[in-house]
């Protein structure tokens, strides 16, 4: 048994301490070592014990997350998890954290209803654990990747439901033709490490490229924020996807939080398809959605590319997309963040081709030019 993801918590209010407390010891991987009310307090606790992963709440007295999340990654870089409430002021400064290098975002746990707190509950672990394992230093954190999850006797578990498959959103593939047009359309799949590195794919594009679709692992609200903040910065047109939305070139579509985004076709014209729907490999937006559909819908003139995070979200979806005629690509392991779902992938033959990240941008370029998928020789 590898050693447990250590866990400081930093939040103003007691309740919320408390219910993230809660949540994070109930998975045995995870040890609540201590919380803090602000981050002064914070900062002498870490003077006694560093901890694997700090979840950071964006707004408290004395000083705010972001000023503190500065000068800790300035001093002492260590994997933070921003916490928020679901505001659109959260969303904006949420975004200035990712920046100054923050590991990714979590929603303050919805305990209204026990779905939503069972849900809550599976997201905020699995950040936690993913963080552990992203690298934000060269120092190695004690998380050991890819350990079985095992139940401790006498712990209360979440009791979340067995991890779902892109079957509860639509049929499995039964293979059949699929109608050529020269169209090409990209989807991607990202989640811990994907908001800057997904910026410097953006960035990077021409705003004459295939249509492209996001799903990047991120809470409701932030995705709006994120789509706004790229679509400035870069010459692609980016915003967050709602349902119909034609998928164009030089647009860029992300799936919204919370949401199930899939790729349809009619004719000649691709749009995406919005849904409610379970959590799929633990996620809602799910990667293997968005494969699956592309798979069904786009067939070999889909660009599938999978790159870092934790789990396994978009494997399966992205080998439905090779076996469809699509061309597939993972991004390397030196590049990733977590090389997870990477690994994943390219363990089941979903990757045609393994590429660092700073190759994708001008993989899509060439892609769109060529009108093809890989150069086989």
């Amino acid at each position: 048994m590898g050693a447990k993801v250590r866990v400081l918590i930093v939040d103003d209010s007691a309740s919320v301490r408390q219910t993230l407390s809660d949540i994070l010891s109930s998975d045995p991987d995870i040890q609540v070592i201590g919380t803090a009310s602000d981050p002064f307090v914070a900062a002498r606790r870490l003077q006694d014990e560093v901890p694997d992963v700090i979840t950071l709440d964006v707004e408290m007295p004395r000083m705010d997350g972001v000023t503190f999340l500065r000068k800790l990654m300035s001093q002492h870089p260590l994997p933070v998890v921003m916490c928020s409430s679901l505001t659109e002021e959260g969303s904006q400064t949420l975004m200035q954290a990712l920046e100054a290098g923050a590991v990714d975002v979590i929603l303050k746990p919805k305990v209204d209803t026990r779905q939503n707190l069972l849900e809550s509950g599976v997201r905020i672990c699995d950040t936690v654990k993913a963080a552990a394992q992203a690298r934000v230093s060269r120092a190695k954190v004690s998380a050991t990747p890819g350990k079985k999850m095992s139940a401790t006797p006498g712990k209360r578990t979440l009791g979340v439901e067995k991890k779902l498959s892109a079957d509860v959103i639509m049929p499995a593939p039964h293979g059949g033709a699929m109608a050529r047009t020269t169209e090409k359309v990209v989807c991607i799949g990202a989640s811990t490490g994907g908001t800057q590195s997904l910026q410097q794919i953006l960035e990077a594009l021409p705003s004459d490229v295939p249509g492209i679709v996001i799903v990047q692992h991120m809470p409701e609200k932030f995705t709006e924020a994120f789509a706004r903040r790229l679509d400035g910065l870069c010459a692609v047109e980016v915003k967050e996807a709602a349902n119909g939305d034609t998928v164009l070139r030089g647009r860029v579509l992300i799936a919204p939080g919370n949401r199930h985004t899939l790729l349809q076709r009619a004719g000649a014209r691709y749009y995406v398809e919005v849904r409610d729907g379970p959590l799929v490999s633990r996620h809602r937006p799910s990667v293997d959605v968005l494969f699956r559909s592309a798979a069904q819908s786009a067939g070999s003139n889909a660009v599938g590319i999978i790159m870092t995070g934790m789990g396994d979200d978009g494997a399966q979806g992205l080998l439905e997309m090779r076996q469809a005629g699509a061309f597939t690509v993972a991004q390397d392991e030196a590049s990733c963040i977590v090389f997870g779902m990477p690994k994943e992938a390219i363990n089941r033959g979903a990757a045609e081709r393994v590429m660092p990240l700073d190759s994708l941008a001008s993989e899509i370029i060439r892609v769109g030019r060529s009108g093809t998928g890989s150069v086989r020789a």
